[in-house]
């Protein structure tokens, strides 16, 4: 087992308050030094924008536009020239920060990005001990003990309602949604399919879809209510560990590559009788190529290393 899982397994017995108490301390720290871990989309080669059109995406070589590109990392950590590692400590700021997560928003509402807002957040901004760093590794995900928090009394940005499933099943890791054109029509015209919840179950038989919305999360969370949190980890956390090396947070950035996430899937057409898209049920052959290249385990398979993060100069 490596650090980094059992870094994780800890985290989800953290109480919030011991956490926030954590960031209290490590922030007296006079001598840490701010980083800002700035991210970038891409799409089909070129900077994610909504509004855009993208040519050539998945197997079927579609052209798409955006329609939503939002995640959220936390545990973010600065690794140093002997693999040694240090907590970045966020900024606490009362809307993209909190504890130790971050939402990651890179769309501006604008085009077919109807369902966000105008307010963008392209950076985890925070402090962490001096030292010669070169490499960044963190968590695309919630951590469990803020994943099934009550959604009426969440902080920020737990209350960003576009990012919840339910209670029970928690938040969206990753919401990252293209539209297709339908033939002899603008891309402006598609339309997203009415999502379903995570399971998949009554969901339309579309056959083929005017979009594929990719929306990751923890599912088989246990409990019989939906308007209570699952008594312990869910039986697939879908959390995706990303470590990059040789990243200098002053020289680079960290892509989300929405083209490799789609890279090996047919965005034109959806699997009867599941949910539009990957929404991360166990039951949908949609999400097999969607997990494949974020590195998580699925079905049958193990995971892998994750394709869809990586680092690039600014």
């Amino acid at each position: 087992m490596t650090y980094w899982v059992k870094a994780m397994m800890v985290t989800s017995l953290i109480s919030v308050p011991a956490v926030g108490a954590m960031v209290q301390t490590a922030r007296s720290n006079s001598n840490a030094a701010p980083v800002h871990i700035r991210f970038e989309g891409r799409l089909a080669g070129r900077p994610f924008a909504c509004g855009k059109t993208y040519e050539g995406v998945g197997t079927g070589a579609t052209t798409v536009t955006p329609a939503d590109l939002r995640f959220f990392v936390s545990n973010l950590e600065m690794i140093d020239a002997h693999g040694g590692s240090a907590p970045l400590v966020l900024d606490q700021d009362g809307v993209w920060q909190y504890n130790s997560l971050a939402l990651i928003d890179l769309e501006d509402g604008s085009g077919e990005c109807r369902n966000g807002n105008a307010a963008m957040h392209a950076e985890a901004t925070g402090s962490v001990s001096p030292n010669n760093y070169r490499g960044v590794r963190f968590i695309v995900g919630v951590p469990f003990d803020l994943d099934h928090v009550d959604p009426l009394q969440a902080p920020s940005p737990l209350n960003m309602t576009a990012m919840l499933w339910t209670w029970q099943s928690g938040y969206k890791f990753i919401r990252a949604e293209v539209l297709v054109a339908p033939s002899g029509a603008s891309a402006a015209a598609a339309v997203t399919p009415a999502e379903p919840d995570p399971s998949g179950q009554n969901a339309a038989d579309k056959g083929h879809s005017r979009g594929f919305p990719v929306h990751i999360g923890s599912t088989g969370c246990g409990g019989t209510i939906r308007t209570a949190a699952p008594p312990q980890e869910c039986m697939h956390p879908n959390r995706i560990v990303v470590t990059l090396d040789g990243f200098d947070a002053a020289k680079d950035v960290v892509i989300f590559d929405l083209g490799r996430l789609l890279a090996n899937s047919d965005v034109t057409v959806n699997a009867p009788s599941t949910a539009p898209g990957c929404m991360s049920g166990e039951d949908d052959p949609d999400c097999v190529p969607v997990m494949r290249a974020l590195g998580l385990p699925f079905r049958d398979s193990v995971g892998m290393t994750q394709t869809v993060f990586y680092g690039a100069k600014k």
